[in-house]
């Protein structure tokens, strides 16, 4: 059985798709675009986008009954890999101890012009 999550203090999806899924005992969180719910603006910089894609997971797997604690991997979208070294410097202040298994990989693009988008999986 799976339910699916939705809160306002992440952007609604902008496809046919859940801000996140709940099967058994693991959250999946759909990639989250750099938006801000509240303004719907997007920030500039690379570190600043991925500091908001990041917020808008820890709210999914808030109102999951989750948190950035339980994440067991994180995917990580980039339209360039130049700016890798800055987006791991907000990343590393997200998540403490035993970091999450990760994939980066550099995309051609992504929507609304976002320069990142991050997925997740976690544990409830």
């Amino acid at each position: 059985m799976k339910n699916s999550i939705s809160t306002n203090t992440a952007p609604a999806a902008i496809g046919p798709y859940s801000q996140a899924i709940v099967s058994g005992p693991t959250v999946y969180v759909s990639g989250q675009l750099p938006i801000d719910p509240s303004t719907g603006q997007m920030p500039q910089k690379a570190s600043e986008q991925a500091r908001q894609s990041l917020t808008n997971i820890a709210n999914i797997l808030s109102a999951a009954g989750s948190s950035l604690d339980k994440v067991l991997r994180v995917g990580i979208f980039m339209t360039d890999l130049a700016d890798f070294q800055e987006v791991n410097e907000i990343y590393a202040t997200f998540f403490s101890g035993a970091f999450p298994a990760r994939s980066t990989v550099q995309v051609a693009a992504l929507p609304r012009g976002a320069k990142i988008e991050i997925e997740a999986i976690a544990e409830l």
